[in-house]
């Protein structure tokens, strides 16, 4: 009887965990445990986060990594990572410390060195960063906000739909940890020159405004050449890729890919 794997998912912000929901459903019938983890401070339900946004206040990167290498140690073995946005730049560092055997990275935040600042980005993150005050405060998307950064590749009848049913406040201090790496701080630090490492995966929306391709392009070029490092741009798409009404093609080359790698 083959073993069965782990996949540990890791939400980005301004979403709740239960947004995975499809997406461990569909890794079960592939024949993976999976476990979805929310990030330290989050709350059951979308309701409950919403109610309660100091709960996830003031939240740093460090921390929570930490938090999801605590969940990896409790583990019989190292899990596959998968993490959309600030959660695939989870994954790698996850997997830069070797605490996975193999890493997905779905349009992920970018790391310390990645330099790139496109417009949209810097569009998308401004409500935040513009007051240094927010640094200790969880903030929600507003939908206007949704729209732009998250959901400008769908309806706009989906799009509010999504904004309804997933969206939570997020801890504002990863934001500024991502924006100001290449100035202060180790948070965003990933070990691209690890060689032990397992083979990752990193993604790109075409027309993603939070995390445009330029981002995952510039992170995969700071890799290693000799140890395995993918890269897919899914066209058409923005950084709700994880959530509409096409999440399974996704899903689908990511299953695939681990086919492929015999992971």
């Amino acid at each position: 009887m083959k073993e069965q794997k782990t996949i540990l998912l890791i939400h980005g912000l301004f979403l709740h965990t239960s947004s995975w929901d499809n997406w461990l459903l569909f890794f079960q019938e592939k024949g993976y445990k999976v476990i979805n983890p929310g990030y330290p401070g989050d709350l059951p339900t979308v309701k409950q986060c919403r109610e309660n946004p100091s709960n996830i206040a003031n939240k740093g990167l460090e921390e929570i990594v930490s938090h999801y290498s605590e969940i990896i140690a409790q583990l019989p073995e190292l899990p596959i990572v998968i993490g959309h946005s600030l959660g695939g730049l989870i994954a790698q560092i996850l997997l830069s410390r070797n605490l996975a055997v193999a890493g997905i990275a779905i349009d992920p935040a970018p790391m310390k060195g990645v330099k790139q600042i496109p417009l949209s980005s810097l569009k998308a993150s401004f409500p935040i960063i513009s007051n240094p005050f927010n640094v200790s405060k969880s903030i929600s998307n507003t939908y206007k906000q949704f729209r732009y950064g998250f959901a400008n590749a769908i309806s706009e009848r989906e799009a509010r739909a999504l904004y309804e049913q997933w969206t939570i406040p997020a801890p504002c201090r990863p934001v500024f940890q991502v924006a100001l790496a290449n100035i202060s701080g180790k948070e965003t630090q990933v070990d691209t020159r690890n060689t032990k490492r397992g083979p990752l995966l990193i993604t790109a929306g075409e027309h993603d405004h939070h995390i445009p391709p330029v981002f995952s392009q510039a992170a995969l070029k700071r890799y290693n050449k000799f140890v395995i490092t993918d890269y897919k741009l899914f066209e058409n798409r923005g950084h709700s890729l994880t959530i509409d009404s096409g999440w399974n093609v996704v899903a689908e080359y990511l299953n695939n890919w681990l086919i492929a790698k015999n992971i």
